[in-house]
């Protein structure tokens, strides 16, 4: 294997609704993987940031760990797979979304949940391209829940992770500023726009939550010449806490974890015995934990099977 194999997990801790589950987990492959091996970095900040660690963790692997809170460029790097034009420029990702709107609060539905095909996806496109092309915003479709978007305004453009927004009030993650105007007022248009439009009309008849916004994130530039750092294609994300984590559900929560210990956990602890140096990285809220073999041979397997279990200071300080 030509790189080290690196399994960064998000929301391997997860809100209010999951503790409980948290302390009653059953993980023997990654308890395992932990008492042999030792934390090397830890990345902690507020909960408020608007790049998650699990995002940061990536961008670390990927060379991009130098962008500032909210910049890292995720939409101009996969413009850049795609072979977009304009490597240079300053990218966005659009996603398309659903506001539940209450009577003091915005809060957004997790977008993965939407099941958008690819049909109403283009055609919703179609419908809102000529609006952003008059504020100088080229949209580009990319997959049904995602299109990427090019124009100045992105260029430093502080944004919020969906991660961060999704199931949650989307007032205290817009993005700030007068930078930040033009788009939210292409916001509220859209909201207008999209509230009688024919693939909302339709969704509305099999009872799927209608597309009525959109949300901004990934923004940033490329730095020029950038090359991905060799250590990204030996990074594998395993995000299946994700969406049980957003949605608060405990007992699915827990059902994945027990599927990733049986699974990838598994393998990298196969792979540890073979002698590899296999990396981890945990991921919560707050904080995210890289992990490294400690000593090997007889001596440090010994010692792995006196210390105590480490997984719940793991997980609990994430």
């Amino acid at each position: 294997m030509s790189h080290s194999p690196h399994l960064l997990i998000p929301f391997a801790a997860a809100g209010a609704d999951c503790q409980d589950a948290t302390a009653r987990l059953a993980l023997p492959h990654l308890e395992r993987l932990l008492s042999r091996m030792r934390r090397t970095d830890s990345d902690a900040a507020s909960a408020q940031t608007l790049s998650p660690p699990h995002e940061r963790a990536l961008a670390l692997a990927w060379g991009l760990d130098a962008a500032p809170d909210g910049l890292i460029p995720w939409a101009a790097l996969w413009a850049a797979q795609a072979g977009l034009a304009g490597r240079d420029a300053a990218w966005a990702c659009i996603t398309p979304c659903s506001w539940q709107v209450g009577s003091d609060h915005v809060r957004m539905l997790d977008p993965q949940t939407l099941g958008l095909a690819e049909d109403e996806s283009r055609a919703l496109l179609a419908a809102m391209q000529p609006y952003f092309a008059e504020d100088g915003i080229t949209l580009h479709y990319d997959t049904p829940g995602r299109w990427l978007a090019s124009a100045e305004v992105f260029r430093n453009l502080a944004t919020a992770s969906i991660d961060r927004v999704a199931g949650r009030d989307t007032h205290a993650w817009m993005p700030a500023g007068a930078q930040a105007n033009p788009l939210r007022r292409l916001q509220n248009e859209m909201q207008m726009l999209l509230y009688t439009h024919a693939v909302n009309d339709r969704r509305a008849e099999r009872g799927a939550a209608a597309v009525n916004s959109f949300w901004i994130s990934g923004t940033g530039t490329l730095a020029p010449g950038f090359q991905p750092a060799p250590q990204a294609a030996g990074c594998m994300v395993a995000d299946a806490l994700r969406a049980p984590a957003l949605a608060g559900d405990a007992h699915a929560w827990a059902q994945a974890w027990a599927a990733l210990d049986a699974g990838p956990c598994a393998q990298w602890l196969a792979w540890l015995d073979q002698g590899l140096p296999v990396v981890l990285t945990l991921c919560g809220e707050h904080a995210a934990h890289r992990h490294e073999p400690a000593a090997s041979g007889l001596f440090g397997r010994i010692a792995a099977q006196f210390r105590a279990n480490p997984l719940p200071q793991a997980l609990q300080s994430l």
